[in-house]
């Protein structure tokens, strides 16, 4: 098994190649997930506009890490195959120097993850120097698409956590606890069984409430016999896991387990349609068939699903614009839903690992099968 080290090598050559397609002599990193894929430096930035550190990959030789003295021992420790350069007076200044070492006459940077305001810096300083800066996008994601066993292996990990906090919280909640001090008490319990915390807020959202795919925890009180959708995900590792659970507290009236069931058909019919070569729109029109025939195409909005790794939202996404082919390794979530304005909503989401034949669900938890 590769050690950490060579895995970062194995995945520099390949970006290297990338690189040299599109003549350039190296790529200013940027986002968080890439720099980790590339690096192993897990300094999480403190915001958009205060980055802990950027990558520059030239198309030969020592790879970079520039950061600044706050980050300058980790570094160095994460990132042994990486020179560790400080940005004493400022990122510009020391990428026009660098550049000038190295002889860059032309480099890629990161567009989706760069502000504007230090996009046009570098460029028009670079510009002075004779160097061409072109603004690039997915070339490390479409990488990071398909994940290497080790990979794989730490997701599975993240996904099983995840699901032993599910099933420690499950009889703590109860009528009368409102939404917020549910999700406090799952974000607890992620840390104290050893994950480094949520990898998003956590959604607990209650009758109505769940009509939001993306409800935030509120003062509202649970009420027994309401159906609940939960969307809880943490990091362990590194790595992230994402799941959904509709459930009722008491007596599940009959109109809300109709809503479970089509929803765990629309499921069933997206996993079933996951293998590689297939069409992520597919698989999303998989589920989205099942419920539209239902009549209830027009409460199911979002895509069926998304690519899970160092971050809970990357590519490929499931959806019906998404032509892109699936391939081996490739781990995503499955998560039909149905919205009811003013009523309700269900979701339900597990994640799986596509192979060459059909996938691996990596969920074992079946709260949903018991409504």
């Amino acid at each position: 098994m590769a050690g950490p080290g060579d895995t970062c090598r194995l995945r520099l050559v390949k970006l290297r190649r990338a690189l040299l397609r599109r003549g350039l002599d190296g790529l200013l990193v940027t986002g968080y997930g890439n720099r980790r894929y590339l690096s192993g430096y897990t300094a999480a930035d403190m915001g958009f506009a205060e980055s802990a550190g950027f990558l520059f990959i030239p198309t030969r030789g020592t790879p970079f890490l520039l950061t600044d003295s706050r980050y300058q021992t980790q570094a160095a420790a994460e990132a042994p195959g990486f020179e560790v350069v400080l940005y004493r007076k400022g990122l510009v200044p020391l990428l026009r120097s660098l550049f000038a070492d190295l002889g860059v006459r032309g480099f890629g940077f990161e567009s989706a993850y760069i502000s504007h305001a230090l996009a046009m810096r570098i460029i028009d300083a670079c510009a002075v120097d004779g160097i061409r800066a072109r603004g690039v996008s997915r070339l490390v994601e479409r990488q990071r698409q398909v994940k290497d066993d080790d990979e794989t292996d730490a997701i599975r990990r993240s996904v099983l956590l995840n699901e032993e906090v599910f099933n420690e919280f499950i009889p703590r909640l109860v009528p009368g606890m409102s939404e917020r001090e549910a999700a406090l008490v799952i974000e607890t319990l992620m840390r104290e069984k050893g994950a480094s915390g949520p990898c998003f807020p956590t959604i607990v959202a209650a009758g109505e409430n769940g009509a939001r795919p993306h409800a935030e925890p509120s003062a509202r009180k649970i009420k027994k016999g309401e159906p609940v959708v939960i969307d809880m995900g943490l990091v362990l590792d590194g790595y992230c896991s994402d799941m959904t659970r509709t459930v009722v507290l008491g007596k599940v009236d009959k109109k809300t387990r109709e809503h479970i069931r089509l929803v765990r058909r629309a499921q069933q019919a997206a996993i079933a349609a996951v293998r590689a070569g297939t069409s992520a729109r597919v698989v999303d029109r998989a589920a989205r068939t099942i419920i539209r025939e239902a009549g209830h195409g027009d409460n199911f909005g979002h895509a069926t699903g998304h690519g899970v790794g160092l971050e809970v939202h990357e590519a490929p996404a499931l959806g019906s614009r998404s032509y892109l082919r699936l391939r081996k390794n490739m781990v995503v979530t499955v998560e039909p839903g149905v919205y009811l304005p003013g009523i309700a909503g269900v979701r339900l989401e597990n994640m799986v690992v596509v192979g060459e034949k059909g996938c691996e669900v990596l969920n074992r938890d079946t709260t949903f099968l018991d409504l």
